[in-house]
């Protein structure tokens, strides 16, 4: 919502501002086709040529998110919260190998059902039930499985950044592209010379028409989206790091609820929810 009003606020004090010094619209979208045309081509055309096929996947899957804004929201957080409990407070009764059945089929658990988000966050549900494998069958000391945990994030997080900054890139492009646009209009003014000087001057004037957009959009609109999909996509980074916390916390051996407090002190202070709110909700959870 507040990309969408900012975008708003960027065009209407652009163009406010330049209908308030007596400017025309019409003079403005007259050329907007063909400057449009040569701007937007160029640029989607440099950001396929730049980038491999999965960020341009990666950049189509992405590009809404800034509309949408952040799926982790403390509803969120706090059920990861709850599942990490279950699962530690099932380890405490039962031991390692009670574990084992529902980290290897995790869709068929009945512990990690009850949790439809985390369960339909397949990269997250990977993440920590693959963490967990190499607890439950003591393949790995904690401290090996938190330094893979911790490779595994800087993995996701660097494949996470790409989109924000292939789109930042063009962004970047915008402007320059915007210049290739406004000489070729200068090239084509070139041939009206001998004409009147208000038909060279229309001729001119549509010429920076294309510097005008490359500008603006790519200021006021491309690079500012780039920047609001990297910071999206810094909170699922943040998620990651809550289960790593808590399973690190209990393979360590604390409780579960300290584990899972562990945890807590990872999240976002917007979404984190409050020591007491979580404990009253934890406790109610009982093992199998």
């Amino acid at each position: 919502m507040f990309a969408i009003i900012g975008i708003v606020v960027v065009f209407a004090s652009v163009l406010g501002g330049y209908l308030m010094e007596g400017g025309s619209i019409p003079v403005l979208l007259h050329p907007l086709p063909a400057e449009g045309t040569i701007l937007l081509g160029a640029a989607v055309g440099s950001f396929l040529v730049s980038n491999p096929a999965h960020v341009v996947k990666a950049v189509a899957r992405d590009i809404m998110k800034p509309l949408k804004g952040s799926p982790y929201t403390k509803a969120v957080y706090m059920e990861a919260l709850m599942m990490q409990y279950e699962v530690y407070i099932n380890i405490k009764k039962g031991g390692l190998l009670a574990l084992e059945q529902d980290t290897n089929d995790p869709h068929n658990s009945g512990i990690f059902k009850k949790y439809e988000t985390f369960l339909h966050h397949h990269h997250a549900l990977d993440f920590f039930c693959d963490s967990m494998k190499l607890l439950i069958n003591g393949s790995a000391k904690i401290d090996e499985i938190d330094q893979v945990m911790d490779m595994d994030l800087e993995v996701h997080h660097a494949e996470g950044a790409a989109p924000g900054g292939a789109v930042n890139t063009m962004g970047d492009s915008f402007p320059a592209f915007g210049i290739v646009a406004c000489v070729m209009g200068v090239v084509i003014t070139m041939g009206f010379l001998d004409q009147p000087p208000n038909v060279i001057g229309a001729k001119v004037g549509a010429a920076l028409v294309g510097t005008f957009l490359g500008i603006l959009l790519g200021y006021g609109v491309v690079s500012p989206l780039a920047k609001n999909i990297d910071q999206v996509n810094a909170h699922e980074h943040h998620y990651f790091n809550m289960l790593r916390a808590g399973l690190v916390a209990f393979g360590n051996g604390a409780a579960p609820v300290t584990a899972v407090e562990f945890a807590r002190r990872t999240v976002p202070s917007p979404e984190r929810p409050g020591s007491q709110e979580l404990e009253e909700v934890v406790r109610q959870i009982k093992p199998r």
